[in-house]
Order: structure tokens, then sequence, then C-alpha cells
């Protein structure tokens, strides 16, 4: 109720300083178009999207934590994976096109609006004509069009450097390591919130505090909202130099029931203290600096995550019941130093380091494979919350990878005055790989050595592979833009024997085999 309490106080606050009368000033008119061809080479599974790793009865009593398919009682349909680093796979080929228009309106008194809408397609989603017979069709556009961004801002309140912008809105803060629009990669279908949003700006120190709902609960219970709040300050006290603290926090009260028996049971369940998951909070704590010293540049940052992990524990059922105590406990580092020379080309050379903490407790030993009351340990590893940054186009998609160590050098320059050039070489580790069941390889196939004794498990490799990227673009002018990347992975033995590196690192990143993949995209963009 209380977050009901202080979004009416700040709208009130606004009523208070928005004048009787706002005229309009000025409007303008922008937009874009967004094209992209992306082809991935030996990394999906064939026909797809999942393929059955290890089925559910080969690992009784495990705590696997099945998030796919939507039925995790008794570990669903056991560990699947959406990967297959397998040459004998098909290839994913497709062209992305993302289309927005926007109109920004400026009123007097420091008050303005925008408005942005957005399509999102594949090509020959919507063809209209049957080739064959000649018959037309109305396109498929059920969900062509969204209203991307709507918000309104109300600046300079008080007379103070204070800014209200209510409405659906991007949010960007920082690196956008853990806060951003998700505008790079493929599918890169934008991230907005609906959200409230304060900032305090001066020359030396902002701050912004936002509330957003990210999914609404209806009118079945009082609250089962999804909401995200936070604190985000920059101070710029030193020349070329800024710090950021910040605070994070998602709220899911959507409630949780492993079962839903008769009242008699329902007591046992209480007296047992099965079944009884709290609101999921999820708190994020960091701080990062950032800066330029003559010719070098450095970029750290740090989180901290703590909370109730109910959600998460809900996945992680061996059997009717899942962990209603799991915890968020976790960190996640990003550093990276540059060098610029001062010479032709403008060449700029960097070293970064990214971890995601991983945790995996899926695997038990002889006591609790042998009691039938042993309660399940969910594995929770670092959440990358809204992250903007993607490290290659294998495993981080979705901005979504986790439970994992990135190695990367790599080098920046300018061989003409249009063009860009990117390389970089990666290491990537697993942080906690997964332990499978015993098996032993006969003829190309790997048959368990024991099925029922799922505490008999072999160590899996934490070498995920090695990654190479080559990114050239092309500025045809100011507002056009040609771009080619290549990403090549080396893929480790840890692809075949998997571990749980997507997805926040709930999601199994096994394949059928570790052949080497290819990531190409051509890219176009015009803004205006």
């Amino acid at each position: 109720m209380w977050r009901y309490l202080f979004f009416a106080l700040v709208l009130c606050l606004a009523v208070t300083v928005l004048p009787a009368q706002a005229e309009l000033q000025n409007v303008q008119v922008g937009g874009e178009v967004r094209i992209k061809l992306d082809l991935i080479y030996n990394w999906a599974p064939e026909p797809g999207p999942l393929e059955i790793r290890v089925p559910a009865f080969l690992l009784p009593n495990r705590p696997i934590g099945e998030f796919l398919s939507g039925a995790p009682a008794f570990n669903g349909l056991g560990l699947i994976s959406p990967y297959a680093w397998d040459d004998k796979t098909n290839n994913l080929t497709l062209t992305e096109q993302r289309t927005r228009l926007n109109v920004k309106a400026d009123f007097t008194n420091d008050v303005s609006a925008f408005m942005e809408l957005e399509s999102y397609d594949f090509w020959g989603e919507d063809f209209r004509s049957d080739y064959i017979t000649g018959a037309d069709r109305r396109a498929a556009t059920g969900d062509d069009v969204e209203m991307y961004q709507a918000y309104i801002d109300v600046n300079e309140m008080y007379g103070m450097p204070l800014r209200l912008r209510i409405g659906r809105q991007e949010l960007a803060f920082g690196s956008q390591w853990l806060v951003g629009p998700k505008d790079f990669g493929p599918f890169y279908r934008g991230r907005s919130f609906d959200a409230l949003r304060l900032t305090y700006a001066t020359d030396i120190t902002t701050v912004d505090a936002w509330y957003s709902t990210l999914a609404e609960g209806g009118i079945a219970e009082e609250d089962e909202d999804v909401a995200f709040y936070g604190v985000y300050a920059t101070c710029k006290a030193l020349e070329n130099i800024a710090f950021d603290a910040y605070w994070l926090w998602v709220r899911d009260a959507r409630s949780l029931n492993d079962t839903n028996f008769i009242a008699p049971i329902e007591w046992l369940e209480d007296a047992f203290n099965l079944d009884d998951y709290d609101t999921t909070n999820l708190h994020t704590v960091g701080l990062r600096a950032s800066g330029v010293l003559g010719a070098f540049d450095f970029d750290v940052e740090t989180a901290y995550q703590f909370g109730d992990a109910d959600r998460n524990g809900f996945f992680f059922k061996p059997y009717l019941y899942g962990d209603d105590g799991a915890e968020y406990d976790a960190w996640g580092l990003t550093a990276q130093v540059g060098y610029a020379f001062d010479v032709a080309w403008q060449p700029h050379v960097f070293a970064k380091y990214a971890y995601y903490e991983g945790e995996d407790n899926r695997d038990i030993n002889f006591w609790q494979w042998l009691n039938p009351f042993d309660r399940p340990e969910a594995s929770v590893s670092f959440n990358r919350l809204f992250s903007n940054q993607m490290y290659n186009g294998f495993f981080d998609l979705q901005n979504d990878f986790s439970n994992a160590h990135i190695f990367m050098i790599g080098a920046q320059a300018h061989p003409m005055e249009a063009i860009d050039l990117h390389v970089d070489l990666q290491y990537i580790i697993a942080d906690e790989p997964f332990d499978s069941p015993r098996t032993v390889s006969l003829g190309g196939f790997k048959v368990p050595v024991a099925p029922a004794l799922s505490f008999w498990t072999q160590a899996g490799d934490d070498e995920l592979g090695w990654v190479t990227d080559i990114v050239i673009t092309y500025h045809y002018s100011e507002d056009l833009m040609f771009m080619a990347h290549w990403s090549h992975l080396f893929a480790g033995e840890g692809l075949e024997d998997g571990s749980f590196f997507a997805g926040n690192g709930t999601i199994f990143g096994g394949g059928s085999d570790d052949d080497d993949g290819d990531f190409i995209t051509f890219e176009t963009r015009i803004c205006f």
C-alpha cells in the first residue's frame, strides 16, 4: 500500500508545480530504421527449440531447476538445453527490422511530452500474398506496432535542478551494466519501463530515484505485482572521473504454490514448513568508478546481490516441493582499463575482465540420495537484471550470461575518417560447472553407468571456449551507417559437458557436441 501512497504523493507534487495552462511551443519529429541480417552457425538444436540432454528419470533426488517446460515438479523434462554446439544441426538465418517514429512536444514552463512508436519484425512475417494461389490477405499485425515510450517531463521544479518524468520510458544508468535499453546485439527489441522517475542534477552530482511496474498481477490478490525500485547517484567532483553508487530492488509479490490440497494436508504442510513461499526481494547494491587519466581510461564496477529468492527456489523440485528458503547471495564485477595512442588511426587498446558468481547445488551426496525427506537446495547465480552489455553472439544473445569468468583483450582504431574498426579476443570459463551423471562412451554415445544412483556423478569441464570478434563500421553520413560483425567460437569441452550459464544461471547450456561456431551480422541504420 505504501508504494501507492508514494506514487500519489509525487503526482500531487507535480500538480502543484504545473501552471494552469501550458502552451505548445515546438514539435520535433524523429525516428530510425534499423535492419540486420543474422547468421549463427552450429548454435541451435534441430528441430528445436529445445533438446533433452538428460531425462528426468536419470536425475532422481537432484534439484535441477527446470525453468523452461512450465512443469518443474519431479525435475520436469530433466536437463534440457536450447543449445547444440554441433555442426550437424541447421544454422539460424534471419533478418530483423526495427522501425521507430517519435514526436517530442515542448510547452511553456519547462514542460514537454515524448511519444515513440516501435515495430519490430522478422522479414517474411507479414507478407500478404500466397504466390501459388495468388490469394492476398490482411497482414498479421496483432503485435506489430507498440507504444515503446510515452512520458511527460517537468523540468526545473520549484526552481531547483529537479526533473519529474512519468510514463513509459527507457532507463539507462552508468555503463548500462545492469540497467539499460537492450539496444545491442541480435533480437534488439528494446526495453522500456512503465515508471515514475525523479532526477536531481547539478554540475557535480546527479541523483535518480524511480519506481516501475514490471508486471501487474490483477485483482486476484491485493499484492501480487512485480515492481522495480532504485536509487542511482553519480559524483563528478574530480575532473574527468566519476563515482557511482546505487541500490536496485526488484520485488515480486506474485503468489507461489507447490500444491493445492484439501485443508488437512495443507495444515500438515504448514506444520512441516512446506510450500511456504514469501515475496521475492532481489536487492543489488553497487559501486562504480570510471574516467580518464591522461592517455589511460578505466571503468570498474562491482555489485552484490542479496534477498529472498523464492521465485527461483520454486523451480527446484526433485519431487513435489521446491526450495522456499532460497536466497540471493552473489557478487558481480566488471573492470576495464585502456590506453589511447596519439598517432595515426588513433588506436586504443584495452583489457577487460567480468565475473558473475555462479552457484550449482545440483549434485547430491549418498545420504541426501538415501533420505526421502531431504529438502532441495536451489542454485542462485548473479542476476544481470536489465543489462545492455553483450559479450558475444553465442552465450549472451539475451544479455543474461552468468555463472562465468570472462577475460578479454582488444583494440579499436579509425583507419579512415568514416571507418571504425574493433577487434577482441575472449577466454570464457564457467564459475560453477555442472556435474553430470556418471557415463561411459560407447560408439560416440554416452551411456549411464548406474541411472538410479544419481549421487554418482562426474565433474564437468569449466572451459567454455575462446571467442574472436571483428567489427567494421562505416559511417556513410551523420545519419546513415553500415556495420559488419564476425565472431568465431573456438569451442571448449565445457560446452558439451554443459553448465548453467544462460538465463542468469537458470538454463543449461550443454550441447550434443563441442564444435566451433560462427556468428555473422550485417546491419544498416538510419536515424533522423
